[in-house]
């Protein structure tokens, strides 16, 4: 059965992820993004079921010791997590995935799967970061000053992935992205059954 690819974005707060993610699943329509279950109460206009499966510490808890998140983490005082089967099913039925992940959550994943690909996401500069975090309106000042405290130290990971692209025109950089997922789409393995007959025929002597 043809496999799908997963895809592991991540990126400091602020550095534009979710807005790429959705670019990148309107553009490709084998790709469909993850969403998380996460203890963070919704900030304005984020939807249950759409954003995340908001829940509980309880709930979340429960699920995590029943062993059905692929990863999980602590991000900033809330939990986040990724469902084990709602990816397998995915992967299982030949879509590509992407998930919206930190760094402890792409390292239990790359430690559970091989056949995954990370993209971690840079700002231009750490003023450009501080200028997005203030300009979506989502935090206030004393969330923005915790997330720039640690953005260093989480950009500090940003060698444990495949690639980087930095985030500072956002065509370009989508455009950089797309370039990612297209050469893993040549890669021998996933290419593997629709190349076989070709190259039985090639190889016959």
């Amino acid at each position: 059965m043809e496999t799908g690819k997963l895809y592991m974005i991540t990126a400091p707060s602020g550095a534009g992820k979710t807005s790429l993610v959705k670019t990148l699943v309107n553009q490709n329509n084998n790709l469909c993004v993850s969403i998380s279950h996460t203890t963070r109460p919704p900030r304005n206009n984020e939807l249950d079921g759409v954003n995340y499966h908001f829940i509980n510490n309880s709930e979340f808890m429960e699920m995590l010791s029943q062993g059905q998140f692929l990863e999980s983490a602590n991000v900033y005082g809330h939990y986040y997590g990724t469902s084990r089967t709602w990816v397998d099913e995915q992967l299982k039925s030949g879509n590509n995935v992407i998930l919206e992940i930190d760094w402890q959550g792409a390292r239990q994943v790359r430690d559970l799967l091989s056949n995954v690909c990370s993209i971690y996401i840079l700002p231009p500069s750490l003023e450009a970061l501080t200028k997005r975090l203030k300009d979506r309106g989502q935090d206030d000042d004393d969330t923005i000053e915790n997330r720039m405290n640690e953005a260093q130290s989480v950009i500090a990971h940003v060698t444990e992935a495949d690639f980087v692209v930095v985030n500072d025109e956002f065509e370009l950089a989508i455009k950089n992205i797309n370039a990612i997922i297209n050469s893993q789409g040549l890669n021998t393995k996933p290419q593997e059954l629709d190349l076989k007959n070709l190259i039985e025929r090639l190889t016959q002597k």
